[in-house]
């Protein structure tokens, strides 16, 4: 049953000339003032998700866009401010990237954070997706099983970290500590210092390919899943929600279909679909030429990947319309009534399912998230059984 909703913003600015037809992705360079515009933005979301009773609202960790997509480069230390101006709502990282990281000082920065929050931060991890981040930061990301080797042992020293009151680490990316002298003994073990107030620490990371290796891991550590929503039965979220259950059962516990899992669901409201399809399809639109080159945007071919970095008019006419995401249920976009029957759906087919995750897409306005936001508590939340949002303990 879902019982809580949150919201994902990834960071982005507002910005003109957007859509298919718009300016190019790659000739966007805005102003450092125009960039920083991303920190009001995120609070005002944060002031008005804690007024209207979200349970917590996810940022993401980017870094080096010029262009204006994502712009927030440390969630934690953001986390730390925004809990200051705010009562109840929770903040979720979605998601930290260890590659981007030395992971003593990402598992340093959150056990602070959780004592300066009392507990207000959820964890989030990720492997990344832009070379331009992590290779800058000196790890693979065009290697990718080079990618998720590193990561998977950074993971490891993470949890290695928060659980034991010292321990050490010796593998194929890191010596932790190193066996050096210190102060008249040879060192063998290390302490975090602070370990985390809030044990075990809640942990979450997105399902991209649903590999059993990649699930696997996540279900050894007792890591928790976000995936990508789609609410038309028999869809790709179907597939996701199935193999994220026969993981846990292969690692021998029995868990119902949608347990440990949030799905994501971008959406937009008006008074019909038809006004909600033409008021969202510039940010439908200006959100494909920005993820469709980074595999993110199902049905492409490589040619249109390709030819989006520096689009045409003959290329718009063979990409993906908003049209055809609202047919297949990717993108809930109508009436507060069309938006509620899916969900319905969605937790109708998935029982285990406690939180659904709304996304506005990137490039949608600060005014017309606000606003978006506002409806979507109006008028689709009383719905459904919404847990109260409880100060933290």
């Amino acid at each position: 049953m879902i019982e809580r909703f949150s919201i994902l913003y990834a960071g982005h600015v507002d910005m003109d000339n957007i859509g298919y037809d718009g300016t190019p992705v790659n000739e966007r360079f805005l102003s450092d003032e125009h960039l920083a515009s991303a920190l009001a933005t995120t609070e005002d979301i944060a002031k008005a998700a804690d007024r209207l009773g979200y349970n917590t609202l996810w940022l993401a960790e980017h870094h080096f866009q010029r262009e204006g997509y994502e712009c927030l480069p440390n969630l934690l230390m953001q986390f730390v401010h925004l809990s200051h101006l705010t009562k109840n709502i929770k903040f979720g990282c979605a998601f930290n990237v260890p590659p981007m990281w030395h992971p003593l000082r990402l598992a340093e920065d959150y056990a602070l954070a959780d004592h300066l929050t009392d507990g207000r931060i959820i964890f989030g991890l990720g492997r990344g997706y832009h070379t331009r981040e992590v290779e800058s930061f000196g790890s693979p990301m065009l290697d990718k099983e080079a990618n998720r080797d590193l990561f998977e042992e950074q993971v490891e020293i993470l949890f290695k970290a928060f659980n034991n009151r010292s321990f050490s680490h010796h593998g194929k990316y890191f010596d932790i500590p190193p066996k050096v002298p210190y102060r008249g003994y040879q060192l063998e073990e290390i302490t975090l210092v602070p370990r985390p107030k809030h044990l075990p620490v809640e942990c979450w990371q997105p399902i991209v390919s649903s590999s059993v290796r990649g699930i696997d891991f996540m279900v050894k550590h007792g890591i928790k899943a976000i995936s990508g929503g789609g609410a038309a039965p028999g869809g790709a979220a179907r597939a996701v929600v199935e193999a994220w259950r026969d993981a846990h059962a292969r690692a021998g516990r029995e868990t119902q279909l949608g347990e440990d899992l949030i799905i994501g669901e971008k959406f937009h409201i008006a008074d019909s679909r038809e006004k909600a399809i033409k008021e969202a399809r510039p940010y439908f639109e200006e959100n494909t030429k920005m993820f469709g080159p980074l595999g993110f945007v199902g049905g492409l071919t490589e040619e249109q990947k390709e030819d989006l970095e520096n689009p045409t008019p003959e290329l718009w006419e063979t990409l993906p319309t908003i049209e055809d995401d609202v047919r297949v249920g990717q993108f809930l976009c109508g009436t507060p009534e069309q938006i509620i029957e899916p969900l319905m759906l969605l937790q109708d087919l998935y029982p285990g399912l406690r939180e659904i995750n709304i996304q506005p897409l990137i490039s949608t306005p600060r005014n017309v998230i606000l606003e978006q936001l506002e409806r979507f508590a109006e008028e689709v939340m009383p719905a459904f059984k919404v847990a109260e949002t409880r100060p933290a303990s």
